[in-house]
């Protein structure tokens, strides 16, 4: 053995003495000091279905967000933007009380015992020198740490937050906010920092985006992880449309791997009294993984998801770029909060999230399941009984009652699943305090009455189509004429003017067969809100049900509908669809449900049946009136909002796109129909019913697609400049 190596402890420690005199070594040199770690963190995020000036019930949600992240162990919750009031206040937060009231949930807030030992972060408008601010307010231990404003607002498509908020423009500095009496009473400060500052605490550093901050050029993520901020967090308000969840979890990613960290997302959920629909999908990523995510369609109020997190990742991760040490070294300093708390926990013993893959909704589930939810959240809180749907046998209303069904299988799910808000919402709609919805046709039939509404000019083709998917759904069907009450309305009129209009299948002209097809439209509009309010009553229920309408979104764009017909009507959550994605979602839908009513629906030529049949046979098609075809009228409709065409620009892109299909002449006469069509029907769109926003080339006038309603239909100078060229492209081909 050789003599040089220690035998035991002792020996080990009498020959470092002999080997190394220099050293004078304790037998305590041999206990480990004790190491907090700080790395490991738990952090939640949620999706909460809030209600613009729903106070109550804001808190109480956010109340049950803090208790379920408190659960899982996280030491910090982030919620959605402007959570307390409700994001869509609009007009409302010109008012004082919707500040005082937001204050006065925050002093509940403050004062909740569940939120002990939990660093907050909430929505809220603040009104600070005069000016009002869409603002995130941490708060811990009865204590507010930081009110931060948001920087950049959104302003684009449906957004109008510039309409009511200032943006704070002041980077890197905080200013006293002096807090209202009642709050300091509660906290014991006067004052409390307002700003773009970050919150240093004991074992990390957490910083604030909210909604926009995030999707802009200039986003300030880059900027605060420079300066070592390892947690960022945002705070949403984000609506439902179609195919836009990939590029959200994509910058989430883009985010976070470029110079690494932990990004928290928050959303609200649901329909909070406007036409959106806020999806949720609350997410959770690090140094470019997903790590969780919360549903996107769902009928839970209250989601909650954590991840425990090393944050040592992060900083290994930066680290281990040159890129990221030089910037940093170079990094502008943000203004830090620092505050004695910890966010990690005091052991590594937890288990850690691995990341996790995405599984994204096609369009066609987003159809299924978005408006579904919007619908309910229109209902339970509209205090009505229920929905009435005129039901033609065509894709359009056949669409809207499968999204109906599809409404209620989500209610029965949930209440297989225990959801106490969903069963006392089902039996106030209802009517019956120990009802639980469980067999989806039931829940329809007790829920959602479908009519046709028959003429001379129906066919029994359509008949037979809407009584079919009426019994495979499950609705309270209705299959009424309505010939009479046309007969009534034309006999008033040839009464005062002794004339009688005929269809042009008779000899009429233009105007007459118009203003036929007009009546018969009309009255099933005025005969959908008597049934709407009478036939409860009729079956011996109680209560009334919301009319609900079903024009798609190229029907709106060129006007393919009468003003006040049964397209009018309480709302729509087709509106914002194009009829091709629709065509898509019933294949879907009759596949996923095995609705074989639908394979007749999907095969057969839309048609507004308005005029006489030809021998028992259809005779008006609606791409025959239209003078276009569906998959063309979405391309018009997406070059005009989208991309922004004009005439001129419109025909330019499609003399590229389409020039092995058309010759330009076409070309030129087909943009020139679009336009003629689009601006002589303009004034329609002022009228059109509350839709569901699912598309980004609605021309909803409301507060999305803001143009005139009264045109020089004849576009001379626009289309002059087609024609020429026209005739410039024309030359250069010959």
């Amino acid at each position: 053995m050789d003599d040089r190596l220690p035998l035991d402890n002792l020996s080990s420690l009498k020959y470092n003495q002999l080997m190394c005199p220099f050293l004078h070594l304790e037998t305590t040199d041999y206990r480990f000091v004790d190491i907090d770690m700080d790395r490991l963190v738990t952090l939640a995020t949620c999706n909460l279905n809030q209600w613009a000036m729903d106070f109550e019930g804001n808190y109480n949600r956010i109340r049950q967000s803090i208790i379920k992240a408190k659960q899982a162990n996280a030491r910090y919750r982030l919620g959605p933007e402007l959570e307390i009031c409700g994001y869509g206040c609009a007009d409302h937060f010109y008012e004082s009380d919707t500040f005082l009231h937001s204050w006065q949930v925050l002093a509940q807030l403050l004062k909740c015992p569940q939120a002990k030992n939990m660093l907050c972060d909430v929505g809220m408008p603040v009104m600070h020198k005069n000016t009002a601010y869409n603002c995130r307010v941490f708060f811990l231990n009865g204590k507010i740490l930081l009110i931060r404003p948001k920087k950049a607002l959104a302003d684009d498509g449906i957004y109008r937050e510039g309409r009511w908020f200032a943006s704070w423009t002041k980077e890197r500095a905080v200013e006293d906010y002096s807090l209202p009496f009642f709050i300091a009473n509660i906290t014991g400060q006067t004052t409390v920092p307002i700003g773009d500052a970050v919150i240093q605490t004991s074992d990390t550093c957490l910083g604030s985006e909210i909604c926009e901050e995030f999707f802009t050029a200039d986003s300030s993520h880059v900027k605060m992880a420079l300066d070592g901020v390892e947690i960022i967090t945002n705070g949403s308000g984000s609506h439902h449309q179609l195919r836009k969840a990939k590029r959200r979890f994509d910058l989430m990613r883009s985010a976070t791997v470029k110079v690494g960290g932990i990004y928290l997302f928050a959303n609200q959920r649901g329909c909070d009294g406007d036409r959106m629909y806020y999806d949720g999908n609350c997410i959770i990523a690090q140094n470019g993984d997903i790590m969780n995510y919360g549903a996107k369609f769902s009928l839970e109020e209250v989601e909650v998801i954590t991840a425990t997190l090393d944050l040592e990742d992060v900083r290994t991760f930066r680290n281990a770029f040159t890129s990221v040490r030089l910037d940093s070294s170079a990094a502008n300093i943000y203004p830090r909060i620092r505050v004695d708390f910890k966010l990690t926990h005091d052991t590594v013993d937890v288990a850690i999230t691995n990341p996790i893959s995405v599984n994204y909704a096609t369009p066609e589930e987003e159809i299924c399941y978005g408006p579904a939810c919007w619908m309910w959240d229109y209902l339970r809180r509209s205090g009505q009984h229920g929905f009435f749907l005129p039901l033609s046998g065509g894709i359009d209303s056949s669409a809207t009652a499968c999204i109906v069904s599809s409404m209620s299988r989500l209610v029965c799910d949930a209440c297989k699943d225990g959801n106490q808000e969903v069963i006392a919402d089902a039996r106030r709609i209802v009517g019956d305090d120990s009802y639980i919805p469980s067999d989806p046709k039931e829940f329809t039939n007790r829920i959602f009455t479908t009519c046709y509404m028959g003429t001379v000019n129906s066919s029994t083709y359509t008949r037979e189509r809407a009584k079919n998917l009426a019994d495979q759904l499950g609705s309270y069907h209705l299959s009424i004429v309505i010939d009479t009450a046309i007969t009534a309305v034309i006999a008033i009129f040839t009464g005062v003017t002794g004339k009688v209009p005929k269809f042009r299948a008779n000899g009429g002209c233009r105007r007459e067969n118009l203003a036929l097809q007009n009546i018969q439209a009309r009255l099933r509009m005025v005969l959908s809100y008597l049934f709407a309010q009478l036939i409860l009553w009729s079956r011996g229920l109680s209560g009334g049900l919301l009319v609900v309408g079903s024009a798609n979104v190229d029907e709106a764009l060129c006007g393919y509908m009468t003003k006040y017909d049964c397209s009018s009507a309480d709302i729509n959550p087709i509106g914002g669809i194009s009829k091709t994605d629709l065509r898509s979602f019933i294949r879907f839908f009759r596949n996923k449900y095995d609705v074989s009513a639908l394979d007749s629906i999907y095969v057969a030529p839309p048609t507004a049946e308005l005029e006489p049949l030809c021998e028992g046979e259809i005779s008006q098609i609606d791409e025959e009136d239209l003078g276009m075809n569906y998959e063309e009228l979405s391309i018009y409709g997406r070059l005009r909002k989208v991309n922004l065409c004009g005439p001129y620009s419109m025909f330019c892109k499609l003399a590229s796109l389409w020039r092995n299909q058309c010759r330009l002449t076409k070309i030129a006469e087909k943009v020139k129909h679009f336009f003629r069509r689009y601006s002589i029907n303009r004034h329609k769109m002022t009228t059109l019913t509350p839709a569901c926003h699912m598309e980004n080339y609605s021309p909803e006038d409301n507060r999305f697609d803001l143009r005139q309603f009264l045109y020089n239909t004849n576009w001379t100078w626009q289309f002059r400049a087609i024609d020429n060229e026209v005739d410039k492209l024309s030359k250069k081909i010959n």
